[in-house]
Order: C-alpha cells, then structure tokens, then sequence
C-alpha cells in the first residue's frame, strides 16, 4: 500500500524520528569533538569551543535585550533585516510576475529563455553590477539579493499556474468566477507547492547573497562583514562561530518556511 504525504510527514514528525535526528546530530557534534581535541589545531577547534564563543559574542546580553549583546544587534540584526528586505521583495514580485507569466501560454514562451538564462547566472557573479549601478552601501546589498533570488520563485510560480487542472479551469468558467476569485481559488491554491519550493531556494540565495554582499569593502557591520573582519586579525574562533551561526539561522529559517507551507497547503495533517 502506498503511503500518503500526509503519512509521511506524520512519521516524519513522530517523537522516535524526532529522537533519531537528534541522536544523529550529537554523534556528529561528538566525532567533530573527538577529532578536534586528538588533532588539536587552531584552525580546527572543537565545536564547544565555537559555541561558548558564539554565545560570548551574540547571545549573553541582559534579560531586557532577549540575552542579545550590542555586537548581536550591530551585526546579526542589520544581516537578518537585509536579507528579509530582498527575500521579501523576490517574493512578492516573484510570486506577482510568475501568475501573470504563467496564466498566459504566449507570454511564458516569449520570456521563459530569458527566464533561463536570468536563473543560470551565479548570483554572486551580479553583486559587481549593482556596485557599479548603486555604490556601495545597503540599496545594494538589498538589490543584490531581490534580484538573484527573485528567479526561482518567479519560475515556479508561472510553472504551477500553467500546471493547473484544465477541468478546474473550466469549472471556474461555469461558475463565471471573475479574474480575482479564479486567482485566489483557483490558480494561487493549485500553484502553492511550487510556489513554496521557488521560496525555499530563494531562501538559501537570500542568506548566501547576504553574506557575499557584506563581505565587500565599504561594509560596516552585518555577519560578512564580522567573517572579513575576524579573518583579518586572525581570529579564527570568531570566523568559526559566525560559520555555525550562518548554519543555524539557515536551518531555523527554512523550518519555519517549511512549517508556513504545511499551514497552508495542508500537508501533515492526518486524515480519519
């Protein structure tokens, strides 16, 4: 018989998968403990070490400030608030572009080699252009991200929409559902899956491009910029820790996309 994904992600979410993920996860933090200590390099330190030093610099603030320290709110909050500003604007525009691209079968043939070709630049190789266009500073930082993580969303969401049920389409017809109710009944439901798979790419392009922009000259504060800064002194412990940090931050945020999706597509939910 074959398991549903609701059976699945119900497994998925059972307290003995839960148990095993985290026992997988201290095997590995115990190894990289073991290895670090019996090699005993700077540049290799042990995973105690990096997160005693994260939590010096970043989360032993007073109760009043959320146990946040000043070099927190200097450098992660201005990183975390650039990266919502582009991924927020990818979304949006990506999601906006990808139903008015997908609901039309000539204007997705027209732009998708555009599309294509727009998605198979590296991100990191367009940063030099929007230092050109903007100077340095925030506005380009933030263009950079919006524009390199706009495309999977944008691709994704013209691709559910085109991917849509035909005999739901003419379903809507009978109905005479107007163009605003077959978007949000018809088309925005049916394309939610891929719209959120564009959005969890964009994600990761959102949190590398962040980094890549911060670690340019002219940059103040934010997580690239602690990366440059700590390697220029030779502060290895501190690169280290603001590695971990970016690894955490990753993960926190694609489980919490991960947890938007399953509210609104349903997914998870076991069924009588």
């Amino acid at each position: 018989m074959r398991s549903t994904p609701s059976a699945t992600s119900a497994r998925s979410a059972s307290p003995s998968h839960l148990l095993l993920r985290l026992l997988v996860l201290l095997l590995a933090l115990a190894v990289w403990q073991l290895a670090a200590r019996a090699h005993g390099s700077v540049y290799f330190p042990p995973p105690s070490r990096i997160a005693h030093r994260a939590y010096e610099l970043w989360f032993s603030g007073p109760v009043r400030h959320l146990f946040l320290t000043s070099a927190a709110f200097g450098d992660v909050l201005p990183s975390l608030g650039r990266m919502a500003a582009g991924f927020g604007i990818a979304a949006v525009g990506g999601i906006a572009a990808g139903v008015v691209v997908g609901r039309s079968r000539w204007a997705y043939a027209v732009c998708n080699p555009v599309l294509q070709f727009a998605r198979a630049v590296p991100p990191p190789a367009l940063v030099p252009v929007f230092v050109v266009v903007l100077d340095f500073g925030t506005p380009m930082q933030i263009a950079s991200i919006a524009f390199s993580a706009v495309w999977p969303v944008l691709i994704n969401t013209a691709e559910g929409v085109r991917n849509t049920d035909p005999l739901r389409i003419d379903v809507a017809a009978v109905l005479r559902l107007n163009p605003l109710e077959r978007l949000r009944f018809l088309l925005l439901p049916s394309a939610l899956p891929r719209i959120f798979a564009g959005l969890r790419l964009s994600l990761s392009l959102s949190l590398i491009l962040m980094v890549f922009s911060e670690l340019l000259p002219g940059t103040a504060d934010g997580i690239g910029f602690t990366l440059t800064d700590a390697q220029s002194r030779s502060d290895l412990l501190t690169v280290w820790a603001a590695l971990l940090l970016l690894g955490v931050l990753g993960y926190l945020l694609n489980t919490a996309l991960l947890a938007v999706e399953r509210r609104l597509t349903g997914r998870g939910r076991t069924t009588p």
